[in-house]
């Protein structure tokens, strides 16, 4: 009798460690850090041609990608899908995952997609394959705001990540850290740069088409804005506003892609919705008064205005008018692109412009089905000819959560220029 139970007592110990060591090693591949990249398995597409007008509505926010793939981002993926032109979002073309960390942001240079990562990781993915190009160890990422469903913060504003030709030709990525920049090659991850800053008084702007990393410099009163090297991380300008208030906003306009490549700011105080506006270049920024106001824009050598229901092109060099358009009713400037600047009027209808000569490139309502245009836009993104934007209820707030906030489930609008 007590070598039966002592059989029994032996066995339940080692059913106990068995289960123990089972449910340890079920946890150690859930839990563990991974990495997953699901490579294309069909052929790169060519770059479409589609018509001109509404092509499609997604549920998440595109990143064009080379003109012939859209990307986008999941919390703890980044994904692509084709065709461009596609009406709906479809299966996707290729995908790369990591566990535990989230995806806080996306840019993308010609074929080559960067991901950052919470746990500060830069990931180089191969456009055309899906497949990992690169890594890099990059600054741990600032506070990120947790991004609403369709992820356009992630993909088309991504923050402290910027693309940035140098003056010698390089394209450069440059990582913005909380206490950390960095700046790598863009094309193979290699670390050409870092350089600790102090953290929680520092904001970065933009990169400039100059080559440089715009920073305002909050850690001692009053602000300064900053240009850095971004071959080198060297600063080469420190600069103030004449007149400018103890604190500074600085806006970026005139930008080739999100806060990347921009050719001018503008400068103001806390609470002031006019500003001023500069041309960036090598040296200190030159005062650019037509971008006075927010309802100007720059577009290349051209600074587009809205002002009184009139558009007006401007030569950015000399102020000098060089077209006016009376005939478009009021509108607003919703986005702009190399060789586009996209207007938006009351009744939602987008009028795209060629910024040289102020000639109507393509208009059309954007609507799709039997959507209608009761809706008001909230992020948009332009590039390779095609602008995409979020659509939100009349009434919406920030505080709204995604039901109240967004139109409906597929709430971002997909168009062709």
């Amino acid at each position: 009798m007590g070598k039966t139970s002592g059989r029994r007592r032996l066995t339940v110990a080692v059913a106990g460690v068995l289960t123990v060591a089972v449910v340890a090693a079920i946890a150690y591949r859930v839990l563990a850090p991974a990495e997953v990249d699901t490579p294309a398995r069909a052929a790169y597409p060519a770059v479409a041609s589609p018509p001109v007008g509404v092509i499609g509505r997604l549920p998440v926010a595109p990143l064009i990608v080379d003109g012939r793939l859209r990307v986008y981002a999941g919390t703890r993926q980044v994904y692509a899908d084709q065709p461009v032109d596609g009406k709906h979002r479809v299966t996707p073309f290729w995908s790369y995952r990591r566990w535990p960390a989230k995806l806080v942001g996306v840019v993308a240079s010609g074929a080559t997609v960067v991901s950052r990562w919470s746990d500060g990781t830069l990931v180089g993915l191969d456009g055309r394959t899906g497949r990992v190009a690169w890594r890099a160890d990059g600054p741990a990422p600032g506070p990120v705001t947790e991004p609403r469903r369709t992820g356009a913060g992630t993909v088309w504003d991504p923050a402290g990540l910027h693309v940035t030709r140098a003056v010698d030709g390089r394209e450069v990525l440059v990582a913005v850290g909380a206490r950390a920049v960095a700046g790598y090659d863009l094309a193979g991850g290699r670390a050409l740069w870092r350089t600790d800053v102090p953290g929680g008084c520092r904001t970065d702007v933009a990169t400039t088409a100059a080559g440089e990393l715009v920073t305002v410099d909050g850690c001692a009163r009053p602000a300064t804005v900053e240009f850095r090297d971004v071959a080198t991380g060297s600063v080469r300008t420190r600069w103030r506003p004449p007149g400018a208030p103890d604190d500074l906003v600085v806006t970026p306009v005139g930008c080739l892609d999100a806060r990347s490549g921009c050719r001018g700011l503008r400068t103001s105080g806390p609470g002031d919705d006019a500003g001023r506006g500069w041309l960036t270049g090598p040296g200190e920024p030159v005062p650019e008064p037509a971008l006075d106001g927010p309802d100007a824009e720059l577009a290349g050598e051209r600074v587009v205005g809205t002002a009184g229901g009139v558009v007006t092109g401007r030569s950015a060099r000399t102020g000098e008018e060089l077209w006016r358009r009376a005939d478009l009713g009021p509108v607003r400037i919703l986005a702009m692109q190399p060789g586009r600047v996209h207007l938006l009027t009351g009744r939602n209808d987008l009028v795209t412009l060629n910024p040289v000569t102020g000639a109507v490139r393509s208009r059309f309502a954007l609507d799709i089905g039997h959507d209608g245009i009761g809706w008001v836009p909230g992020r948009v993104y332009a590039g390779g000819g095609y602008l995409a934007v979020e659509r939100l209820r009349e009434r919406a707030t920030p505080d709204d959560d995604d039901q109240a906030y967004f139109l409906m489930a597929e709430a971002v609008l997909l168009a062709a220029t």
